[in-house]
C-alpha cells in the first residue's frame, strides 16, 4: 500500500471517529424525535368510529331494510366531519385514508367521489389492500355522476326506482385483468349480478 493511500485512509478513519465523538457530545434534538414519532402514527380512533357507524347503518339487524330517513342525515354529518379532518391534515395512516374514502364515497356530489378515489390511491400507496376495490368503485361513481361511462362495472342504476336495475354504461377500454388487479368482478360477473338483482 502506498504512503499516499495510507494517509488518505488515516484521514478518513480520523474523520469518522471525530464524527462519532462529536455526535455523542451534541444534545438530543427534539425535531428529530418529532419526525421519528410521526413516522409511527396510530390509526385515528375517530375515523375508525365513523367508519364503523357508516357500515353499521348499512347492515341493519334482522335483515331489515335500511331506513334512509335516519341514515341520510347521519351520512351527511359523517361526510362533513371527514372533510374537516381532511382539511386539518388529520389523516395519517393507510386505514385513516381508507376509512375517510369509504365515507366520502357515500356523498352526493362528484367532488366527494373524486376525493374518495384520491384518498384510496394514498391508502394503497401506504399498503392498504382493501382500498383497491374502493378505488375502482369511487372512480366509477365519479364518472357516472358526471355523465361519463364507468370503467370497472361496479355501478348500477334503476331509473325510475320501480324499473329494473341496469349496469350503468361501461367503457370498453378496461380489461378484466385490470378489474381483477383492483379486486372487483369481471364484466361478465357484473352482468350476472345485474340479472340476480332483478330476480328479487
Amino acid at each position: 500500500m502506498s504512503s499516499r493511500t495510507t494517509k488518505i485512509l488515516l484521514v478518513l478513519i480520523g474523520l469518522a471517529l471525530w464524527g462519532v465523538a462529536l455526535r455523542s457530545l451534541l444534545p438530543f434534538h427534539p425535531v428529530l424525535a418529532q419526525l421519528q414519532s410521526t413516522q409511527i402514527s396510530k390509526d385515528s380512533e375517530e375515523l375508525a368510529r365513523l367508519f364503523g357507524e357508516d357500515q353499521a347503518d348499512r347492515t341493519p339487524p334482522d335483515g331489515k331494510p335500511i331506513d334512509w330517513a335516519i341514515v341520510a342525515p347521519r351520512d351527511k354529518a359523517r361526510l362533513a366531519r371527514v372533510k374537516e379532518l381532511y382539511a386539518q391534515n388529520r389523516l395519517r395512516t393507510d386505514d385513516d385514508y381508507y376509512h375517510a374514502a369509504l365515507i366520502l364515497q357515500h356523498g352526493d356530489v362528484p367532488e366527494d367521489f373524486l376525493l374518495a378515489h384520491e384518498l384510496c390511491v394514498v391508502a394503497i400507496s401506504k399498503g392498504n389492500r382493501s382500498a383497491r376495490s374502493l378505488a375502482a368503485v369511487s372512480e366509477d361513481r365519479f364518472l357516472m355522476n358526471i355523465g361519463r361511462p364507468q370503467r370497472f362495472a361496479t355501478q348500477y342504476r334503476a331509473d325510475p326506482i320501480t324499473a329494473p336495475w341496469r349496469l350503468y354504461r361501461v367503457d370498453s377500454g378496461v380489461t378484466d385483468e385490470l378489474r381483477r388487479a383492483l379486486d372487483v368482478p369481471t364484466l361478465a360477473e357484473a352482468k350476472a349480478l345485474e340479472a340476480q338483482m332483478n330476480k328479487k
